[in-house]
């Protein structure tokens, strides 16, 4: 049977004998029925899902603060590496709240942002970790192959290469950490891969 018949059917089918009365009550027997309280066994089991949204929210924010805490008042500059967007925990814990969404950590002078996919769609890769500095001012970075994202000032892509290398690609420049630079003379930049510990 199609949509169509199905709908001719439907149509054709008379609704079940009822009396006035039933129909005059109909409305106020609805409401009743959405305004009652929920029986005991339903309002227990209720409070799981919120609990562990509030846990997971506490916990997101607890490693915000944390990690804010720890770098407040260290700007980022040339001579600063970075460090806390190569702590293996730091990573693991963002990545575990955030599973197949986080498209990148970024520590720049602004402070520290989570940039995040709307939905579970980057893929499970080696996390990069990539620093450009024009001057003083310097944007660190976690992120996985294939992210398009705005770095100093410029959007790039990020992308692992097979023999565990890094490459960016900007609008008028190409910069691999094994091979040759071409177009990035006013950046200076570093990238690697972050091997992170099987568990």
């Amino acid at each position: 049977m199609n949509d169509s018949e199905l709908n001719r059917t439907l149509k054709s089918a008379e609704p079940p004998p009822r009396t006035d009365e039933y129909w005059a009550d109909f409305p106020g027997q609805v409401a009743r029925q959405l305004t009652r309280p929920l029986p005991p066994e339903r309002r227990a089991t209720n409070w799981l899902p919120r609990l562990a949204w509030a846990g997971g929210l506490a916990a997101v924010c607890g490693l915000i603060g944390f990690v804010l805490g720890h770098q407040w008042g260290q700007p980022e500059t040339a001579s600063n590496n970075g460090q806390v967007l190569q702590n293996e925990k730091v990573i693991r814990e963002v990545m575990a709240m955030f599973p197949n969404r986080v498209r990148a950590i970024v520590k720049d002078e602004a402070g520290m942002q989570l940039v995040l996919s709307e939905a579970e769609d980057v893929p499970t890769s080696t996390p990069l970790w990539v620093k450009v500095c024009r001057g003083n001012q310097c944007t660190t970075l976690v992120t996985f192959s294939g992210q398009e994202l705005q770095i100093a000032g410029q959007k790039m892509t990020v992308l692992a290469d097979s023999e565990g290398g890094v490459i960016l690609t900007g609008e008028r420049f190409a910069w691999a950490s094994e091979g040759p630079k071409s177009g990035a003379q006013d950046l200076k930049i570093q990238a690697r891969a972050l091997q992170l510990a099987a568990r």
